[in-house]
């Protein structure tokens, strides 16, 4: 095993390096847990070790990284509500025009049906903001709330046996190690049913827990710390917004004396354990003006008493039921076994072991389910660039809500991995979206409806903002796709006619007065067009395009589900007139322009022609297989290589193109090029979404339903031969298990949430097939080649059989 000093901030403070000796033997017991992240040394105390190797913890609206120091301990924390910029400031527009710009709109559009394409910086010109200055004022960033940091005067400079864990199972991370033949152990969890962040602290020799705790902010607001009781108190304002702000940290012995300092420190001597409970607010409010809201004292007070008098044992309790609730929901079994080595090192040596790597993969899986339930719980915001961790006062790309994928990929594991409900805050935002959308639509377009662009904050910001990228109004179209596919997965009515429907029929409207006819060929387009963000700023490029159809193809069968024949006539009529953005260029390509002007040697991380193969559903091998094998030459000519999200999306195209050893193949690229030691995706830097696309796609790998058919086992790679899933969801409501062996289909097993009818597609169908309920009686079927059809009972449970298996 590996012996490390510990460099950095730490090592200065303590004026002598940290030596930490893990034992051999000690990790060895731990290695079979197969959800299970260890490191044998603590995460450097700098924004280096923050991102790459600190082990997050969340209940949806809060954060914490866990660094893992000896002497030293640093629990970094966030609130997604804490956010610099918005109407707190003075001329905050909602990315909106300062005055208005009479003919700017048609003036780009008549140099674009002239020129053919324009510089996307001739379009931010005319359309778009100057940058602030600085560039962030009004737009804002997410910023870190602060530090819990903890000093142990008594510990010494060496310790053995040490671990830094984090059990995804059960959403609790822990560090142990021992100092002078005492074991000390520190147990940190975030509770949504409580709202707080919980921490144990003890040693199991009485007298043992000896520290000083503080909370420490980042200089960018005021702030005054008191202590009182027991319980740290740091409030105050940012200096941008004046946000108010306010972190609790309660700290309760059991033994030893407590001593409230006058500097807001709290001091225990000699305890034998100690728990910490922390609590944090803003005064923000998701209410469109002026998301301001009250004051955060007395709510926070109320919610860090409460928990506090649950005692730690219930907190712990309560929190693992509802993690489990969640997180035990989706099982997957890839065959494989993690060796007795740290995760750093298994990712290390990742491709050298079979039963290793599956094991990191399913472990990898799995981290992407743990991720969305820690960043995204319902009553929070939604998961941003970095779902609810950020150590940074300027994070990168202000850890925002970019539109034109990344918010989306966040959720797509939402669904198919038995989520649902993790979504909530996705539809609240762009619920949220619609009013201040309305004013955006009307100034710069003279449009009804709502539109949203490219780059958001937590300020209802739906302008275009200052750079050539950020001009995208196809991006609210976009999200409420993902609205409509809750209810596709779900089939939930009430929602679908609350919900969904209404934005869905005001994004509709937007476009129904965005969209041209194109003079070349009688088509509707929009213009102006850009392939996100890449290329020329043109009329009908093919996202936008693909986007289109299929928001007025869900439009026109959700107006039918409801009722409403007048708006299905409607989208109708735009799908009759729509350029669908599907063409097949010169070298084979689909064209990314509606013109053919694609250059092959182009290898940019966005794909974003590809729309209509992931997430969208108009092109497929099964299908349309001449446009698929256009779509594979696009993506060739991409290559493999892109960031961590853009691999992560490949991942899923392949899936799609139901080439399983290619979506295995970015997969392993994903894995050992662009994941960090905490298993953290990076683009670099750390982006979240990237976790988010690979669960995702690794899913597809295993499930498809985006064609009203179940497909079973439809990419998967042959590195997958042996292994089971169970608690899959697709379309139609049904949730899905399947078992195989030696690359084939052994048993899928399936329970309906509604009655009606169901077709499964595999090729193990081909040889016949048993199908039966769950207490083995036989079921009618009718079988097509590779496809079993049946009709099913709501909360019916079956068993679909392959010949000879």
């Amino acid at each position: 095993m590996k012996k490390r000093l510990l460099a950095g901030p730490i090592a200065l403070a303590l004026g002598a390096a940290l030596t930490v000796v893990p034992a051999t033997q000690a990790q060895a017991g731990h290695a079979a847990q197969p959800y299970t992240l260890w490191y044998d040394e603590p995460a450097p105390d700098t924004n280096e070790g923050w991102e790459t190797r600190s082990l997050p913890i969340g209940n949806g609206a809060m954060g914490a990284t866990v660094f893992g120091g000896v002497q030293a301990e640093r629990l970094q924390f966030n609130d997604k509500t804490l956010w610099t910029g918005g109407p707190g400031v003075s001329d905050y527009t909602f990315g909106n025009w300062d005055t208005p710009r009479p003919g700017a709109l048609e003036a780009i559009r008549e140099r674009i049906w002239k020129e053919g394409g324009i510089s996307p910086n001739d379009v931010l010109a005319a359309l778009g903001h100057k940058s602030d200055t600085p560039r962030h004022r009004r737009f804002g960033a997410y910023q870190s709330f602060g530090d819990v940091r903890l000093a142990f005067p008594d510990l010494p400079a060496q310790v053995a046996d040490y671990r830094r864990e984090l059990d995804i199972s059960r959403g609790v991370a822990g560090v142990s190690f021992t100092a002078g033949g005492v074991r000390h152990t520190r147990e940190y969890f975030a509770s949504a049913p409580a709202g707080v962040v919980a921490a144990r602290l003890a040693a199991d020799r009485p007298g043992g827990v000896t520290f000083t705790a503080r909370i420490a902010v980042p200089a960018n607001r005021s702030a005054t710390a008191t202590a009182a009781a027991g319980r740290i108190t740091v409030k105050g304002a940012l200096t941008s917004n004046a946000m108010a702000y306010e972190a609790q940290l309660l700290v309760l012995n059991q033994g030893g004396t407590r001593t409230d300092n006058p500097d807001g420190t709290v001091t225990v001597t000699g305890a034998d354990s100690v728990v910490l409970v922390l609590g944090m607010g803003t005064d923000y409010a998701p209410d469109y003006p002026t998301y301001k809201g009250e004051d955060p004292h007395a709510k926070l007070t109320t919610r860090v008493n409460a928990a506090a008098a649950r005692g730690y044992a219930r907190l712990l309790s309560a929190h693992r039921a509802d993690h489990a609730a969640l997180f035990d929901r989706v099982r997957l079994d890839l065959g494989g076994s993690l060796p007795a080595v740290p995760t750093d090192d298994v990712l290390a040596r990742y491709g050298t072991d079979p039963a290793a790597d599956r094991a990191l993969e399913q472990l990898f899986y799995q981290y992407g389910r743990y991720l969305l339930i820690a960043s995204s719980r319902p009553g929070s915001l939604p998961a941003n660039l970095q779902g609810v961790w950020n150590v940074l006062e300027a994070p990168p790309w202000q850890s925002d809500y970019h539109l034109n994928i990344n918010l989306q990929m966040n959720y797509w594991p939402a669904e198919m991995t038995n989520l649902a409900e993790l979504a909530e805050p996705l539809h609240a935002y762009v619920d949220g979206l619609r009013e201040p959308g309305r004013v955006t639509a009307k100034q710069m377009f003279g449009a009804d409806g709502w539109v949203a662009h490219h780059a958001s904050n937590i300020f209802g910001h739906t302008g275009a903002w200052d750079h050539p990228a950020y001009f995208f109004p196809e991006s609210g179209a976009w999200l409420v796709l993902q609205l409509y596919d809750h209810y596709r997965f779900t089939l939930d009515k009430r929602f679908l006619k609350r919900t969904a429907y209404p934005i869905m029929k005001e994004a509709a409207a937007f476009w129904h007065d965005f969209l041209q006819t194109d003079p070349r060929d009688g088509k509707l387009v929009a213009i102006p067009s850009r392939s996100p963000e890449i290329g020329p700023t043109t009329a009908g490029a093919a996202m936008s395009q693909q986007i289109l159809w299929h928001l007025f193809t869900d439009l026109r069968e959700a107006a039918e589900l409801v009722g409403d024949r007048k708006e299905a006539a409607a989208a109708g009529d735009v799908l009759a007139k729509l350029d669908p953005g599907l063409r097949i260029g010169r070298w084979g390509q689909l064209q990314e322009w509606k013109e053919d002007i694609d250059d092959p040697a182009e290898t940019h991380r966005h794909v974003s022609h590809l729309f209509s193969v992931h997430p969208g559903r108009q092109v497929s091998p099964r299908t349309t297989p001449g446009l698929a094998e256009a779509a594979k030459i696009s993506l060739n000519a991409r290559t493999d290589a892109g960031t961590g999200w853009s691999k992560a999306w490949k991942i899923n195209f392949w899936a799609r193109l139901l080439d399983g050893d290619r979506a295995h193949k970015l997969l392993g690229d994903q894995l050992q090029t662009s994941t960090l030691a905490n298993l953290w995706d990076t683009h670099p830097p750390f982006q979240i979404d990237g976790n988010f696309g690979a669960t995702s796609g690794m899913t597809e790998m295993l499930l498809q339903s985006h064609l009203e058919v179940i497909d079973l086992l439809p990419a998967l790679p042959a590195a997958w031969a042996d292994g089971s899933v169970s608690g899959l969801r697709a379309r139609g409501a049904h949730t899905v298990g399947l078992t195989w062996t030696s690359g084939r289909l052994s048993e899928a097993r399936l329970t309906a949430d509604e009655g009606g009818t169901v077709t499964l597609r595999s090729d193990a169908f081909r040889g016949g097939v048993r199908v039966t309920t769950d207490r083995g009686r036989p079921v009618a079927y009718t079988a097509d080649g590779d496809t079993v059809t049946f009709r099913t009972r709501p909360g019916g449970d079956y068993r679909i059989v392959p010949a000879g298996r």
